[in-house]
């Protein structure tokens, strides 16, 4: 008996490790999500001709804004399907 509830007791400290890693995963998401959705509010004002930056790694790439505008929207929609992913393998877990 001192076995089993040892096992069980084991698989519920994974359980709780494993949903507060899908937690930190969904905040981190939702942080670029907004991030993303904050920088596009702010260059919808600016005119369709304005060429942007995109930082990558340690250098900046130009860009024009309808790709920098495509790119915001890919980074949000990512980010909504792997949070949906997220909380639906967090619900399996919970049943």
């Amino acid at each position: 008996m001192p076995q089993a509830f040892a096992e069980l007791q084991a698989k519920m400290i994974d359980t709780q490790q494993k949903v507060k890693l899908a937690d930190l995963q969904v905040e981190q998401l939702s942080r670029m999500k907004k991030h993303a959705n904050l920088t596009h509010a702010e260059i919808t004002s600016l005119p369709d001709t304005t060429h942007m930056f995109e930082g990558a790694g340690r250098m900046f790439i130009l860009q024009s804004k309808d790709e920098i505008t495509k790119q915001l929207l890919e980074k949000q929609k990512t980010a909504d399907e792997k949070i949906k992913e997220l909380e639906v393998s967090q619900e399996h877990k919970n049943i």
